[in-house]
């Protein structure tokens, strides 16, 4: 499948990026790609380990008379976002992913692409089976888990890597260098609920909303996108007015995407019904309204069902429930004052879920400053505290402190702008890169964050631009032959 991407320029990567799409790489589903890998290093010639957490790294010796200059780590990871359209049946443990071109990009047929990070991916490989770069020592550490936990890096052996300089390969802008990302921590609230059996007079239906942009919860953050979660429960705290209590509830399906859709099932009296949903009609409209611009298919529907569960949540719990989630904090909480235009907190209500009255939420904090991911933890400790929930912090990772005056990002620059023809903008992200963790463990790496132009990361719509990954891969050739190629320069 997906025989077209090796038509695509430059061929090595595409190339590789294909083996990518052909093999299922959902998180905690990467053996089957590692074991792939191992078996291409085998035959390239190419030592290859792993470390006790099954982060795979591939190893290639230095072009001759170059075994003095600074070991070079490629980084990146293994996993994709597994996401889907409601109405697209595809199982990401099994399934290929199906690739087309459009109008200078390259997109999935109904799921994500797995640009993030497979491209990074395929341009380590390609750099390492290339035998007409001229190079210093190379690693290309691959890690697994990131996008579910930061888990192989968190768990990355130290002592392990030899390199002296890093580059991260799961930035998303051409044109620009990140030199420092935010920390973050996965805050997960638990609870058993009361129920109750339904009266006599209920009848169940379904709410549907559907048809949001999704995207990153961090690089997207910002933009305005609708959260399903937020909108669905402002929906549900409405239709409170005719005394509906909820049955179960499923919005999101990973913490760190914009949850695109949310389904909630409930009960309320069968004479409330008409009036129930002519204020369905009637919120669907004012929620076009308020996101038009931003979101144009924004759907709310409102289904009768025909069989009537036998537990919904007590009255009580309900409003309670309903409550919590409506005032839980969500989106930018605050911009960074030291980085113009850069987030500096923000939190995603990410997953949310209600089934026999079991409550789960798991939200994504992310933060330039650890302090503040502290301290929401706590605002949502004493908020679902009221409702004698449990919360929990987990997957805590540092961010990446920058280092505008690095060697490594003054090389970049000069070479920006002699292959491209302009400065690149040098950035901080407020996302989770894998430098902030790795930064931790290995203090003395010097490293920068680059990569193509990836558009709708996390979600469906994710896509990348053809002509950014041949200037991606013009740039990363050209900096693993520079940092090879001045012995006074290696020494600075």
């Amino acid at each position: 499948m997906n025989e077209h991407l090796e038509q695509l320029a430059p061929q090595p990567l595409w190339r590789h990026f294909r083996t990518l799409c052909n093999t299922p790489r959902p998180s905690g589903h990467e053996a089957q790609l590692v074991a792939i890998l191992e078996g291409w290093a085998e035959r390239h010639g190419l030592a290859h380990d792993r470390d006790g957490f099954g982060n795979l790294r591939i190893r290639k010796p230095a072009t001759p008379g170059k075994e003095g200059a600074p070991g070079v780590i490629l980084q990146g990871h293994l996993d994709m976002v597994a996401q889907a359209n409601a109405d697209h049946p595809h199982d990401f443990t099994r399934d290929p992913i199906e690739t087309y071109v459009d109008n200078g990009w390259l997109r999935a047929r109904h799921t994500t692409l797995g640009a993030d990070n497979g491209l990074g991916v395929a341009a380590a490989l390609a750099l390492l089976e290339d035998e007409a770069l001229v190079h210093g020592p190379l690693e290309a550490l691959f890690t697994l888990e990131e996008e579910t936990s930061m888990g192989g890096a968190l768990q990355l052996a130290e002592n392990w890597l030899e390199g002296r300089v890093l580059l991260n390969l799961d930035s998303e802008d051409r044109g620009e260098v990140f030199i420092g990302c935010a920390g973050g921590a996965d805050i997960v609230v638990e609870a058993q609920l009361p129920t109750a059996e339904p009266s006599s007079d209920d009848v169940a239906v379904q709410l549907s909303l559907t048809g949001l942009l999704g995207g990153h919860s961090g690089i997207d953050i910002h933009r305005g996108r609708g959260n399903a979660n937020r909108l669905l429960v402002r929906v549900l705290r409405a239709l409170e007015a005719y005394d509906i209590r909820l049955v179960s509830y499923r919005g999101g399906t990973l913490r760190n995407a914009i949850p695109r859709e949310a389904f909630a099932t409930l009960m309320l009296p069968a004479d409330e019904v008409n009036a129930a949903q002519s204020r369905v009609a009637a919120l669907e409209h004012e929620l076009r309204s308020e996101l038009a611009g931003v979101e144009e298919n924004l759907t709310l529907t409102m289904t009768p069902l025909e069989a009537a569960p036998a537990q919904a949540l007590n009255a009580h719990a309900s409003h309670m429930l309903l409550a919590a989630l409506n005032v839980a904090p969500y989106g930018v909480e605050r911009m960074s004052s030291s980085v113009p235009g850069v987030v500096e907190t923000s939190n995603n209500l990410g997953v949310v879920s209600l089934d026999t009255g079991r409550f789960h939420l798991c939200a994504l904090v992310r933060s330039l400053r650890d302090s503040a991911v502290e301290a929401m933890a706590d605002r949502f400790r004493g908020l679902f505290d009221l409702i004698g929930a449990r919360t929990r912090v987990e997957n805590a990772y540092p961010g990446w402190t920058p280092a505008p005056d690095s060697a490594l990002l003054a090389r970049f620059r000069r070479l920006h702008r002699r292959h491209v023809g302009s400065e690149p903008a040098v950035k901080v992200i407020h996302a989770g890169l894998e430098c902030g963790i790795l930064a931790g463990k290995y203090p003395n790496l010097e490293m920068i964050s680059f990569g193509p132009s990836i558009r709708g990361a996390h979600s469906p719509d994710e896509r990348v631009e053809l002509s950014s990954v041949e200037e991606f891969w013009v740039l990363l050739r050209a900096l693993v032959e520079d940092l090879a190629s001045d012995t006074a320069e290696q020494g600075a």
